[in-house]
């Protein structure tokens, strides 16, 4: 299953907004950043990944994994808000899994997704 293209986040704003703004929780292999938005249509998720994480061969295979992983789970997301998850450092050690597996803890430590 694939993220749609209308939820995902482009502009430099959303991104800086909701960090700023909104809650963040950290884990093993990632930190999640949400803010609620009454305006938005619907939930918009972004992918921050720097280039410290390994070459871009390792960098796109683990932003296509979180985007599986929101793609697996936005019906289950509690009301329309932005969605912002920046990989960290040992996330290539980690397997698909694993990473969901962080990613909903996060997301459930947030309030997004029921537990």
């Amino acid at each position: 299953m694939r993220l749609r293209r209308d939820y995902s986040m482009t502009r430099h704003a959303e991104f800086s907004r909701t960090r700023k703004e909104g809650e963040a929780k950290g884990g093993a292999y990632l930190v999640l950043s949400t803010l609620a938005d009454t305006d938005l249509p619907h939930h918009k998720a972004g992918v921050i990944i720097t280039k410290k994480v390994g070459n871009a061969v390792i960098r796109n295979l683990l932003r296509r994994r979180i985007h599986a992983i929101l793609a697996r789970h936005l019906h289950h997301i509690q009301g329309k808000r932005y969605i912002v998850t920046v990989i960290r450092w040992r996330a290539p050690q980690a397997t698909f899994q694993q990473l969901e597996a962080d990613w909903l803890k996060q997301a459930t430590r947030l309030g997004i997704i029921a537990p």
